[in-house]
């Protein structure tokens, strides 16, 4: 038997390909109310809090919502400068600790001095670039050991303090007018007997250390 005749058409539509049907994107999904609530009302926030910040509030948000002029804490006082004049024998133009923010008895301290263009040593080193010298930077460490070894707990009863050598000093970075140099002095070893105590010193200027080295210092009565 001849095979039966197939329309034109229908072998036509049986040949060609099958065209794959289009894949359909998936449509994004809705915020939860929460999420689509604080996405709105996170700028209004920052705007409340900028308010707060120039009306002299308290301000618990991103810190770039809090001026920069509030961002900063003040150095905590543990001797002021009345105190530590009344344990340093120096005086101006030689004080060179303005404040003890950190003291533990008989270990270390750590004292600030606030470097300013109306130090007298400024004009002469040097007048077209203002760099604290050197020396001074190791002088201003040395009272800050001065103020550990000058207490009770060490033997304060003696007047005053020499030094007696320094060693490995190396200054890493020049501090200029307008730095707040912290320095921390800490005794590594002391001889009651002959009033002579070994430091070992760091100075910082925001964190970045530009100076160290170790100091043996002693006290003695005048």
């Amino acid at each position: 038997m001849e095979a039966a005749a197939v329309p034109r058409s229908a072998a036509v539509c049986r040949a060609a390909p099958a065209v794959p049907a289009a894949r359909a994107l998936p449509l994004p999904l809705p915020l939860p109310r929460r999420a689509r609530s604080a996405s709105v009302a996170a700028p209004r926030r920052l705007v409340l809090a900028a308010r707060r910040a120039a009306d002299g509030d308290s301000v618990e948000t991103a810190p770039e919502a809090v001026p920069i002029e509030k961002r900063f804490p003040a150095f905590p006082s543990v001797m002021d400068i009345n105190q530590i004049r009344e344990i340093l024998p120096h005086r101006f133009p030689f004080l060179l600790v303005d404040r003890v923010i950190e003291y533990k008895a008989g270990e270390y301290a750590v004292g600030i001095k606030n470097v300013t263009i109306n130090d007298n040593f400024f004009p002469g080193h040097f007048p077209e670039r203002p760099i604290m010298p050197g020396v001074l930077m190791v002088e201003a460490m040395a009272q800050v050991g001065g103020l550990v070894m000058l207490q009770p707990e060490v033997g304060g009863s003696r007047d005053n303090f020499f030094f007696a050598g320094i060693d490995k000093v190396r200054f890493r970075k020049p501090v200029i007018a307008g730095d707040t140099l912290i320095m921390r002095m800490t005794l590594t070893k002391y001889q009651k007997r002959f009033g002579l105590a070994k430091m070992e010193g760091k100075a910082y200027v925001g964190g970045d250390l530009v100076c160290e080295g170790e100091f043996l210092l002693v006290s003695a009565t005048e």
